[in-house]
């Protein structure tokens, strides 16, 4: 019994040197756990417009996605998922404020944050210390 990937678009909004983040409601896998705004990705779309439009439903915020930092696979008990991480920003001219307990973190905040394990690897990505050397 193999069921295929599911697909998930992440918005790593950066705006002002600082991160776009929430925490997981009560209810959904993984609640309490910070996160950044995405979701599945509907049928036939790419993982960019997904994550472009799973930041809006979830923040109000309207970005463009300007570079996919990273696309990994991560199992998990309940299923496996195909993530595509994408660096966003807020579109000019567009409000910053964003809704449903998103707020904006500085970087070494957001590496002291408990996120799932599958944000492992965009983390360490997002790590200063292993941009350097």
């Amino acid at each position: 019994m193999s069921h295929s990937p599911l697909r998930v678009g992440i918005a790593i909004v950066v705006h002002d040197g600082r991160y776009l983040v929430g925490v997981r409601p009560e209810g959904k896998s993984l609640a309490g756990y910070s996160e950044f705004p995405g979701g599945k990705c509907e049928p036939g779309e790419s993982s960019d417009i997904c994550a472009i439009r799973e930041c809006f439903e979830e923040t109000g915020l309207i970005v463009i996605a300007d570079e996919l930092l990273l696309e990994h696979r991560h199992r998990y008990p309940h299923g496996e998922l195909d993530l595509g991480f994408w660096r966003c920003r807020v579109a000019e001219g567009y409000s910053t404020e964003a809704q449903n307990g998103f707020r904006w973190v500085p970087l070494d905040e957001v590496l002291t944050l408990k996120f799932p394990e599958a944000n492992a690897p965009v983390l360490k990505l997002l790590h200063p210390a292993e941009a350097q050397g």
